[in-house]
């Protein structure tokens, strides 16, 4: 996924509101930026922190930049929640990630379950449509990557209705992409959210597979790099 313009470096004074940053750009201009965002940020909010910025598409939007990456642990951290579904989906177009290759078409944000839209559908006629749950991961503790970074029960919600599929004879994937490249583990921060943890073994159980790719991130673009080892 490449930044539809190029990012703009600034220094962050605040994260508030949760979807509100203010931000000191490199000519002394202080702005808000929209941090689309809504967890916790755990460790990728610290004041002083180098971040960069991408400019509003639409001239006529109230703020004028949004909040992309972060500088944190030596690297580069994408902290924008809406990105992911469109970096997997050029990934899986791509063929860059095998466990999903080999399906005709691919449609997103599709009705599904009670009253939820799964985040991309796989269809081919010779086979089973295949479920994909997508999730941003930034959270980093000792030398691996966690999800989820504060309480999540709409995620808990996702891998019940995904287990519902994958128990009607469907493929039922739960994608964790993880927005960073300093990572070679990934796994579930049950101290966080242990209700979220149970939800996943339970899914697990049911037949949901779990697929874990961590990112490569640059001022110009985000793309998937490379599967990651899980630990659940």
């Amino acid at each position: 996924m490449k930044f539809h313009a190029p990012l703009i470096k600034g220094t962050l004074l605040k994260r508030y509101k949760r979807f509100l940053a203010d931000v000191e750009l490199e000519n002394g201009e202080v702005v808000t930026a929209h941090c689309a965002n809504p967890g916790s940020m755990l460790g990728l909010k610290e004041p002083g922190s180098t971040v960069w910025l991408s400019p509003a598409a639409n001239p006529n939007r109230k703020l004028k930049y949004s909040w992309e990456l972060i500088e944190a642990d030596g690297g580069l951290v994408g902290i924008h929640t809406g990105h992911p579904n469109r970096i997997t989906e050029e990934a899986i177009a791509d063929q860059r990630i095998p466990e999903l290759a080999g399906y005709a078409d691919m449609r997103r944000e599709v009705k599904y379950g009670k009253n939820s839209r799964i985040d991309i559908l796989l269809e081919d006629a010779n086979k089973p449509a295949c479920y994909v749950e997508v999730k941003n991961v930034h959270l980093y503790r000792g030398n691996g990557a966690e999800f989820p970074d504060s309480v999540t029960a709409r995620g808990a919600k996702h891998l019940e209705e995904l287990g519902d599929m994958a128990e009607a004879g469907y493929r039922a994937v739960m994608f964790y992409l993880v927005q960073r490249m300093d990572c070679d583990r990934f796994s579930i921060a049950s101290d966080i959210d242990p209700a979220y943890d149970a939800a996943l073994k339970h899914a697990v159980s049911r037949g949901v597979e779990v697929l874990c790719y961590a990112c490569k991130l640059s001022i110009e673009e985000i793309t998937v790099d490379r599967p990651v080892d899980i630990a659940i």
